[in-house]
């Protein structure tokens, strides 16, 4: 054999005796009937080479080769004669080792671009340092993204358009954040309409009928507790007459406490304010009316209580509480003193703090020098104030590069073989921007700044993930793996989806509400699984998910009440509907404008929930529906099975088909249905790995079984990629499999899952740029 005569050539004795004794043995068993002894199956020929160390050096086939392998692709499974799983792991290794030059000890942490925040990042940050919400949307251009992610250093580039809008958001937002006029604050005006009867959303308090028995309300969520001054205007009003003598009670609640109970008749048109003092606690309250009727009087007609205005206004303690949140947050110490000299070492304070939260890290003194400069020089302008001064520091420090961009210090930036951990305010902003989206708070500052933060790592993550902040990594990160993001601006026929002539009808069985309930569901589920520490598996096969009462409708589940998401528990006879592959959000991303897609769905679950990409697809394939002109009036499958005949579709189509058709009995809004064009759907199949199932659930059940180790991994990477904002690489693997064997061995839970990947070399460590590190 040419392999064997090639034995001898430039490769170490060594490794020419480990290759001619335990690897090409088990290439000759397995491997050489498709890629050896004259075969070349996929243009892949594994013992034509002209010496080992040449064949060694091919660093792309035998990447090919151990993906296959590890992941079961390889051999197929129609084979009867596989390798043992020792047989497996010691071809992977010898591959890691000798080829890929694998250091498990030493793990590579790869290269770090610096990053510009993007959107999100940039929006979440303003609002955490400034307490200013800015439209990012509509005034910053689309982020790219890279591997899937919007997090990716290497596609956050930045234009000479960018900058400049840059320097426009930073002087908007320090006009925002510190107004010229300081006014008292404008009060929570409720809209009368906003206040609904649970069970009857026609019912309002603009009108409340004194005849029959009802309550109104509305909530609101309060980021501050407070004392609050309660106005409510109210009158009588007769609709048509009234019945002599008929009295109710009308009601003012707040968080069902009755604040006030007014006897009410109909015999003359009357109003009235109600005032009240409050002391509401931060967090949410509902505001209620409710009538209770009284005599019922004699006579026709209708008469009622209209509310017409109703108003919180929160009580200015001193001059200081009259100025917004963001100015006392920029003057941290109060208004500026009097005197010259003091109002000068306050406005080094107040930059030099501002300066420090914005950077990361303790901003420089000569950075702070000549921040301080150029806002005293401000503020001795012609009618200019303090404040004036502090703008214009804010402006500079929010266009600065130190700001707009994420970057870690490093003593020997261009030296890939340089490996050092990141400083802890680097950590600290790796942590924050992963599970919030934001810059540190200042206790991660703290002990970043103490030296602190990798002892107590693991205690700021629980502390993180249970701070609402933490929700913004579940939006972020599933809006993107998951694509939830895109449901809301999908193009979809639903008229063609579900048979209906009526545009009308058709709208308002999906509308943009149920959309909305079903991107929710998914990040609902997604942020229970996190926040209750629940096993990874149930991604898959939960048994319940979080739907309220319209979204429940459409899928068909009963006994759900309310507008409320809240967990539903599924009964044997709707376990298909549990885990992330039977939501709604799933199965329409997955699917045409008009129909359902095997092939999206399948592909989507071999690139983002088993991490084993199909290979791309040649030039010139045939679309599915010239199919339609040799299965006519055919069922998905059948079409499907004529698409598969053809030879340039045969290859991929055998790794998604089944995986898509499983899905087939939900159609491409997310609705179940037994039949298609009155035939009944079969989901049966077997993966390209050989296992076989029945229906949906019996897939869910082997990919979180037999399978499972190729959902741990992905999901490890997905979210490795998101947190380090790159691609995870071949070089990464000992990271991933360290991450992955304690979830293998513990059932690992979501809690765990972001433990290894705050706790792993990637996260923890950086190198200089370069090629990576050379074994």
């Amino acid at each position: 054999m040419v392999a064997m005569l090639a034995l001898a050539g430039t490769a170490s004795g060594e490794d020419a005796e480990e290759f001619e004794k335990k690897i090409e043995p088990l290439l000759q068993d397995y491997c050489y009937d498709c890629h050896g002894d004259g075969s070349k199956k996929g243009d892949i020929s594994l013992d034509r080479f002209k010496d080992l160390s040449s064949h060694l050096e091919n660093h792309d086939l035998w990447l090919r080769v151990w993906k296959n392998v590890r992941s079961g692709l390889m051999p197929p499974a129609e084979e009867d004669f596989q390798p043992t799983s020792e047989e497996r792991r010691i071809l992977t290794s010898w591959i890691e080792k000798r080829v890929l030059k694998l250091d498990p000890e030493n793990p590579d942490p790869g290269r770090v671009t610096i990053r510009r925040l993007n959107r999100e990042e940039y929006r979440n940050t303003i609002g955490d340092l400034v307490g200013v919400r800015y439209n990012v949307d509509d005034n910053f251009p689309p982020d790219d993204t890279g591997f899937g992610f919007d997090t990716i250093g290497d596609v956050l580039t930045v234009s000479p358009l960018l900058l400049e809008k840059y320097l426009m958001a930073a002087e908007r937002i320090a006009e925002l954040a510190l107004p010229s006029t300081v006014v008292r604050r404008r009060p929570i005006v409720i809209d009368p309409g906003n206040f609904r009867q649970r069970d009857n959303n026609q019912q309002s308090a603009r009108f409340m009928e004194a005849d029959k028995m009802h309550t109104v309300g509305v909530d609101r969520r309060f980021s501050k507790a407070g004392k609050y001054d309660l106005e409510v205007t109210y009158r009588i009003e007769n609709e048509g007459g009234q019945p002599q003598g008929q009295t109710a009670n009308w009601r003012i609640l707040v968080d069902g406490k009755e604040l006030e109970r007014v006897e009410v008749s109909g015999a003359r048109r009357s109003g009235g304010v109600f005032r009240k003092k409050l002391d509401l606690s931060e967090g949410d309250h509902r505001f209620e009316f409710s009538i209770v009727p009284g005599e019922p009087g004699e006579g026709e007609g209708t008469w009622g209580v209209r509310v017409e205005d109703y108003r919180l206004i929160r009580q200015a303690g001193t001059e200081w509480t009259l100025y917004p949140e963001s100015y006392r947050r920029i003057f941290f110490k109060g208004l500026p003193p009097d005197g010259e000299q003091e109002r000068e070492a306050y406005m080094r304070e107040i930059v030099g703090r501002f300066a420090t939260r914005s950077f990361r890290r303790p901003a420089e003194k000569s950075t702070v020098d000549g921040l301080t400069a150029m806002a005293l020089n401000r503020t001795r302008e012609e009618n200019a104030k303090f404040v004036d001064g502090v703008k214009l520091a804010v402006t500079a420090v929010l266009t600065s590069p130190r700001f707009l961009f994420r970057s870690e210090v490093q003593a020997e930036p261009d030296n890939p073989g340089k490996v050092v951990p990141v400083d802890e305010f680097a950590l600290a902003s790796r942590l924050s921007y992963f599970l919030w989206s934001s810059a540190p708070d200042e206790e991660l500052s703290a002990l970043a700044a103490k030296g602190e933060l990798r002892d107590n790592l693991r205690a700021q993550v629980d502390r993180m993930l249970a701070d609402r902040k933490a929700d913004r990594m579940v939006r972020n990160f599933v809006g993107q793996w998951l694509q939830a993001r895109d449901l809301r601006g999908l193009n979809i026929d639903v008229r063609r989806i579900l048979g209906e002539r009526n545009k009308r009808v058709a709208e308002r069985i999906f509308d943009q509400e149920i959309r909305r309930d079903m991107k929710l569901e998914t990040e609902l589920f997604f942020q229970h699984m996190v926040r209750e520490n629940r096993p990874v598996l149930e991604l898959l096969n939960a048994k319940y998910s979080f739907l309220n009462e319209s979204l429940a409708k459409f899928y068909g589940v009963p006994g759900v009440k309310g507008r409320t998401h809240r967990r539903v528990e599924f009964g044997e006879d709707l376990w298909t509907r549990g885990g992330i592959l039977t939501q709604g959000t799933f199965l329409i991303v997955t699917s045409q404008p008009t129909r359902t897609s095997p092939v999206k769905r399948g592909l989507f679950v071999l690139e983002n929930i088993l991490g084993t990409p199909a290979p791309p697809a040649p030039p010139d394939v045939p679309e599915l529906e010239e199919a339609r002109k040799e299965v006519s009036n055919g069922t998905m499958r059948e079409l499907m099975v004529a698409h598969r005949q053809k030879a340039l579709c045969k290859s991929c189509h055998e790794r998604m088909d089944p995986i898509g058709l499983a899905l087939e009995n939900f159609n491409a809004i997310g609705q179940w249905r037994e039949e298609e064009g009155g035939k009944p759907i079969d989901s049966a199949g077997q993966l390209v790995t050989g296992e076989k199932f029945s229906n949906v659930m019996e897939l869910k059940e082997i990919l979180a079984s037999s399978r499972k180790q190729d959902f741990y991994r992905c999901l490890t990477e997905k979210m490795l990629t998101y947190a380090l904002g790159r691609g995870v690489e071949y070089y990464d693997a000992p990271t991933v499999d360290s991450i992955v064997t304690p979830l293998n061995r513990n059932d690992g839970t979501m809690v765990d899952l972001i433990y290894g990947i705050v706790e792993s070399t990637p996260f923890q460590k950086r190198r200089g740029d370069g090629d990576r590190l050379q074994k």
